[in-house]
């Protein structure tokens, strides 16, 4: 009996074998097709935003920026070095190895050579035909590169003042005193598994990751070496930022959303960029012709990119980007170009100036006071203009505290900081990126619209060059930061999502606990 059965089912599997390399084959081959069908549907989608584009293109010239590239990335790995040392506290070998190759590439560096030094606290890096660009920390604003041929900036440095308490002595979110216990309702075990997922693989160099819940600090994790008060670099959350200070200058009544930008260059008779508004700068449309790495068609045969010449080019980035020629009709090509946050920077000075304070205070009294954030470095280009695209510093709580802002609407402790609305507007697809066929920006915020994180789609967030994010997901009342070195940008996105995954099983969702 028993042979008999194992005989009838040798003959059962020999049968089936064919089968089973049929489907086997049928899988794959529908797995390939679906992927070759994906492949070309967003060329597809990549074809049709370029020919749009084409379509509305007022044919203005272009002229690249001025200057040797290599020591613009003289200039940009100067200004790095000196921010990674002197406002981080790392170590200068590492820094020149994992920190910041998007203003200054990691390859270009084999053909400088750079010398810190700490007793003038500036980075000097020499050329191969012998130039040195140098990069100086000068105090409360951070680092900046010299000129070529100067020995001092074009404005004088200021030292900044906060008002509020010392943290080590006052409860969060106002300081860094935190509860014993965790709220109620949190998955103590998910979120130690959340904490330790982030930093996979090590090669993803997250140097900092805390989670709030309903505004409460839950869970933080730092790489040895990295602290609670390390000031990291945030690159294009800045953006974000920048955003958040024309916000509240909104709401004080400076500007309105929808006016038309009030940038001194686009006065002129019959100038086109009058028509930009302050919304279409908010939501990367406002049509500049400004060369991106991002360009879905960028050459880098053209020369070097506008978009990392407002860091490198020593020159006033806000004159250089109002003085970009049109080259679409605003609010109808959504393109990722440094030119649009620049300019709103731009408007910040021009709003705060024009109410008669001081620009540079400004940050720290109208915003960073009144959430608790005491240690954001906001760094400027020689003539003191703050370069908010992406040159700031701050720790992972203060992001954390920014974050909760928008996940309460713009109010802090009962005080409206934005305008009522703003939120929605930074977090809603704009409308050229729709055209676009690219559900994935607001104002100066990512959008999750594509679905790439494993979050809600309505979720929305702030990012920097080399994984570094603040991620508000309102449907579990969560805010996630999340900082790493620049080279472990890559590397580090299969754990930031597997420690996303598991933290929306740590937090029940706010249906579930209404």
């Amino acid at each position: 009996m028993t042979k008999l059965y194992s005989h009838r089912s040798l003959r059962e599997k020999r049968g089936f074998l064919p089968l089973l390399v049929f489907l086997t084959g049928f899988f794959l081959f529908s797995a390939c097709q679906s992927e070759k069908q994906a492949t070309d549907a967003s060329e597809d989608a990549t074809a049709r935003m370029l020919a749009r584009a084409d379509s509305l293109d007022l044919g203005t010239p272009y002229t690249p920026p001025p200057g040797d590239p290599l020591s613009h990335h003289a200039s940009g790995f100067a200004k790095i070095m000196c921010s990674a040392v002197f406002i981080t506290g790392l170590e200068p070998d590492f820094a020149a190895e994992n920190i910041g190759y998007f203003s200054a590439p990691y390859e270009p560096r084999a053909q400088l050579s750079w010398d810190v030094d700490l007793a003038n606290k500036e980075v000097n890096i020499t050329l191969p035909n012998g130039n040195v660009r140098t990069a100086r920390y000068i105090g409360d604003l951070g680092c900046v590169t010299l000129p070529p041929g100067e020995e001092d900036l074009y404005f004088q440095p200021v030292t900044l003042k906060s008002s509020l308490p010392d943290a080590t002595t006052t409860a969060w979110p106002m300081g860094d005193v935190l509860p014993d216990a965790l709220p109620e309702g949190v998955d103590e075990a998910k979120l130690n598994e959340a904490l330790e997922a982030a930093f996979l693989p090590e090669e993803g160099l997250t140097a900092a990751f805390a989670v709030s819940w309903k505004g409460q600090l839950i869970g933080e994790k730092y790489r040895p070496g990295i602290t609670a008060e390390t000031k990291l670099e945030s690159w294009s959350m800045g953006k974000s930022l920048t955003a958040t200070l024309l916000g509240t200058l909104i709401h004080q009544g400076v500007y309105d959303l929808y006016q038309p930008a009030p940038i001194p260059e686009w006065q002129g008779e019959g100038d086109p960029r009058a028509e930009i508004r302050i919304a279409d700068i908010l939501r990367m449309s406002s049509g500049l012709r400004f060369r991106a790495p991002q360009d879905p068609d960028f050459d880098p045969e053209l020369g070097y990119p506008d978009h990392l010449y407002v860091y490198t080019g020593s020159v006033n980035s806000f004159e250089f980007s109002a003085t970009r020629p049109q080259q679409w009709p605003p609010n109808t090509v959504g393109r990722y170009r440094n030119c649009d946050p620049v300019l709103a920077n731009y408007l910040v000075r021009l709003g705060v100036e024009g109410m008669g304070r001081d620009y540079h205070s400004y940050p720290t009294e109208a915003l960073f006071d009144k959430i608790g954030m005491r240690n954001m470095v906001l760094e400027t280009d020689p003539y003191g203009n703050f370069l908010l695209q992406g040159y700031e510093f701050g720790t992972a709580r203060d992001w954390v505290r920014l974050g909760n802002l928008y996940l309460q609407d713009g109010v802090w402790d009962g005080e409206r900081l934005l305008p009522e609305g703003y939120v929605d507007f930074v977090s809603t697809l704009a409308p050229a990126w729709k055209a676009d066929e690219r559900p994935i920006y607001g104002g100066f915020f990512w959008i999750n619209g594509n679905g790439n994180f494993p979050i809600p789609k309505e979720a929305y967030f702030m990012a920097g060059a080399g994984g570094q994010y603040t991620i508000i997901i309102p449907s579990h009342d969560l805010v996630v930061v999340k900082l790493s070195h620049y080279k472990g940008g890559g590397p580090g996105s299969e754990g930031l999502n597997n420690a996303l995954s598991l933290l929306l099983e740590a937090v029940p969702a706010k249906e579930a606990v209404e």
